[in-house]
């Protein structure tokens, strides 16, 4: 059964969800979950495509019904449209633009906090987004983009020294032994999407060599038969390290919010 929406008007009446919203919530309701999810992998175009409305719609009811596996599957596509309606995080060099990060990081965080909420208690900010979804991050957007465009001004970014080619002291301190794979925090699913989404907004080369790592690729080796990222990237060994550091300081970054 759909539930109304909670949040009251001025006048006392209830919001509710546009007449298309609620016809098709009103047929995913009677399908299986697993089918349920494969719908909502379906791109935009196709006759059965998924509103984004709905998907948080039933986002929140397996945040109340405390459905971790349903709620996993869908918070992941719910994540991805996000992705596709904020800015990319890329300059076109392939750089990494600080403040648009930060903006991503901040407006994906506050929506990730609200439906953790929603598994105490009905978060009724969160009907306005299953009335207009790109609407409400509009408004988190707003919100952070004047944190952001604040911090921008005590923010340098990290990376190579042009003149040296070797890595800034500034990288090599914020690295220190950090490893974003660790297993005693992987177990953790706010850490893992806040994980997946910071190598995201890493530039294209960085996240191909995260993504090797994390597959168990060693960066070189002696042995001229064995498969290493220096070799599939066609970089140096200091290359791939230096990339690495860079990445793992990104996402060191965008993970802890600046924290040690």
């Amino acid at each position: 059964m759909i539930v109304p929406l909670c949040k009251q008007k001025p006048d006392g009446s209830l919001y509710t969800r546009f007449p298309d919203i609620e016809r098709a919530l009103g047929e995913l309701d009677d399908i299986p979950a697993a089918d349920l999810v494969s719908r909502t992998r379906l791109p935009k175009g196709e006759p059965s495509y998924v509103p984004t409305e709905c998907i948080l719609h039933f986002v929140r009811r397996s945040c109340r019904i405390n459905d971790q596996a349903l709620f996993e599957q869908l918070f992941k596509v719910l994540a991805e449209r996000v992705r596709r309606v904020m800015p990319r995080v890329e300059n076109p060099d392939g750089s990494l633009s600080l403040v648009r990060s930060q903006i991503f990081e901040q407006v994906y965080d506050k929506l990730v906090t609200l439906l953790l909420q929603e598994r105490a208690e009905y978060v009724e900010r969160l009907d306005f987004f299953e009335i207009n979804f790109n609407g409400g991050l509009a408004r988190l957007k707003l919100d952070a983009q004047d944190k952001a465009w604040k911090e921008d001004n005590r923010n340098t970014e990290l990376g190579v020294e042009e003149e040296s080619g070797e890595l800034d002291v500034k990288v090599q301190q914020a690295v220190g032994s950090y490893d974003p794979f660790d297993t005693t925090v992987l177990d953790d699913y706010i850490y893992r999407s806040r994980l997946d989404a910071a190598m995201d907004g890493l530039p294209p080369l960085q996240q191909r060599i995260i993504e090797m790592l994390r597959q168990g690729v060693q960066i070189d080796s002696n042995d001229p038969g064995t498969v290493t990222i220096s070799k599939s990237l066609g970089k140096s060994e200091k290359t791939i390290r230096n990339h690495r550091d860079m990445a793992f300081s990104r996402i060191r970054m965008l993970i802890t919010r600046g924290e040690k």
